[in-house]
């Protein structure tokens, strides 16, 4: 068995090359891998020797010779093959090892100039991979270090790869080959050519986009039954992103599960004191902050135990026993956190069917939870996407601007900005009744705005809350004063939304008429 190996990163290749020594496989290479393994003490013939001419154009010219990829192209069960190379004296190569220049790793660094980035594209290694995996009957390719110690224990085991194996390396050698490109493609597509720029100008939208997902599993239906579904994650998922999360016991997760609890996850990690998030159908219908697990989720309930039932429920803290004794009272679909203590999880053991996922927050903690969120949101459409930036804007107290004659307290400030965070995960239109750290009445996603001012009073009313001297936040502005009447009807004494709408006046004035506090943020949060 001859290999050929040539890396770019060497994790991992001295101790693969060592075994396959070990087991007799004659070791080609490449110049600095070459160099390496014989710094090593192991017997290695550099490609140059094998192709009779030697490396050139500064390494751009290597291993594209017909004696590298005949060797790795030839059908063993096609004689006009191997005759074909023993009349140009070329051998077989049966294995591969390669992984590709970093390009990635050198256009994420913010001052990668145009050559730099040209410099990083990988020719020969693709070439070598395509050949290698296109012959898989024949031919072995890793292209990832993590690959290695499993094709050294079956190598040790019985002598040679399985088809199965050399198929799966096939095919995850063409997904690299795929990823590579498609982050090539990406990046030249986004450049805004300027002849004078050492860096260049890149657009926030490429020319084309290439997605790049790994399946994670399939799921039993999607939406609905007759539905069928997968889950992927992003070839490079973000710290403290719904994929990381590790699921500690229950049944599978569902499509609907995994879209609540991503909505649960992303409102849940806003906050930087303990919080719980109760989402039902994409919506939160009770969020509140708490000095511990229990003691969120008991205002959290407060605003909607209806709704609760069969809801996600996501933490930003530990979940205790105390709590846990607490979650079981109700039906939960699913429930997140960053940890749960052993007595809590020894208590969930008894529901079988709860779904228990641990999920870390960012790196930095819940002060920077926007860097688990995704970079843009994609919206499928009849042959199309829509693509955006992610609504990561996190706003401020400096940020607002008091339009009314009576200044809100301390005490309304947090609740505006509390009810203002809970806005942004509502499906508009959105209003939302605070007060002290909880939600007191959610109305969402209707297309009124007037109708969800409504419908949050009704469920207030539903759970027996009280909205006098509460905060509302509406994620768009208020067109006309009737929706700040109905608000201010309900027992609300202060106000947030984004301001803009041409009868801006006529609400603040409406609200000053009234003696209410109005804070406009000059940013909105629809959520379609």
């Amino acid at each position: 068995m001859r290999a050929l190996i040539s890396v770019s990163d060497k994790t991992g290749i001295v101790e693969l090359a060592q075994a396959l020594h070990a087991l007799g496989v004659t070791l080609i290479s490449t110049g600095g891998t070459a160099r390496l393994l014989a710094e090593k003490g192991l017997p290695v013939t550099e490609v140059a020797e094998v192709t009779a001419v030697p490396e050139m154009l500064d390494g751009r010219v290597k291993t594209l010779h017909p004696k590298v990829h005949g060797g790795l192209l030839a059908r063993r069960d096609v004689p006009e093959h191997m005759a074909a190379l023993k009349a140009h004296g070329i051998d077989t190569i049966d294995l591969l090892i390669v992984n590709l220049y970093p390009f990635e790793a050198t256009v994420a660094q913010p001052g990668c100039t145009l050559q730099d980035a040209i410099e990083n594209i990988d020719i020969g290694g693709p070439a070598m991979v395509r050949s290698a995996a296109k012959n898989w009957n024949d031919v072995a390719v890793l292209t990832d270090a993590a690959q290695y110690p499993a094709v050294i224990d079956e190598l040790k085991a019985k002598g040679k790869l399985s088809d199965k194996t050399r198929f799966a390396l096939s095919v995850a050698a063409f997904n690299r080959i795929s990823q590579y490109d498609g982050a090539i493609s990406d990046y030249l597509a986004s450049i805004e050519f300027d002849e004078g720029a050492r860096v260049p100008k890149r657009a926030e939208f490429p020319g084309q986009v290439n997605g790049r997902f790994v399946k994670l599993q399939d799921l039993r239906y999607g939406e609905n039954p007759h539905q069928s579904a997968a889950f992927y994650r992003d070839l490079y998922p973000a710290p403290g992103s719904l994929v990381t999360a590790r699921q500690l016991q229950g049944k599978e997760l569902s499509y609907n599960n995994i879209a609540d609890a991503d909505a649960a996850w992303e409102c849940v990690k806003s906050f930087d004191v303990p919080a719980c998030v109760i989402v039902k159908h994409a919506n939160p219908c009770g969020v509140a902050l708490g000095s511990d697990a229990l003691a969120a989720y008991d205002k959290a309930f407060q605003t909607d135990p209806t709704s609760a039932f069969g809801g996600i429920i996501a933490f930003n803290c530990p979940v205790d026993l105390a709590a846990a004794q607490a979650l079981g009272k109700q039906f939960v679909e699913v429930l997140l956190a960053p940890g749960y203590t052993p007595e809590a999880l020894a208590f969930f053991q008894a529901k079988a069917n709860l779904r228990v996922l641990e999920i870390a927050l960012p790196p930095g903690g819940p002060s920077v939870w926007a860097q688990g969120q995704n970079r843009s949101d994609i919206k499928r459409v009849g042959s199309g996407l829509l693509m955006q930036s992610a609504d990561s804007r996190v706003l401020q107290r400096a940020d607002l601007k008091v339009v009314t004659r009576l200044q809100p307290t301390e005490q309304q400030l947090d609740d505006l900005l509390f009810a203002w965070k809970v806005a942004k995960f509502v499906k508009s239109n959105a209003i939302v009744f605070c007060k002290n750290g909880m939600t007191m009445g959610v109305g969402a996603g209707q297309m009124s705005r007037l109708d969800s001012a409504r419908i949050a009073s009704i469920k207030a009313g539903h759970a027996h809350l009280s909205l006098q001297g509460t905060a509302v936040a509406s994620d768009a502005f208020f067109p006309f004063r009737d929706g700040l009447d109905v608000v201010l009807d309900a027992g609300a004494c202060c106000v947030i939304q984004p301001g803009g709408s041409l009868r801006d006046r006529e609400v603040i004035d409406a609200a000053d008429e009234r003696s209410v506090v109005m804070v406009l943020t000059g940013v909105r949060h629809f959520r379609h």
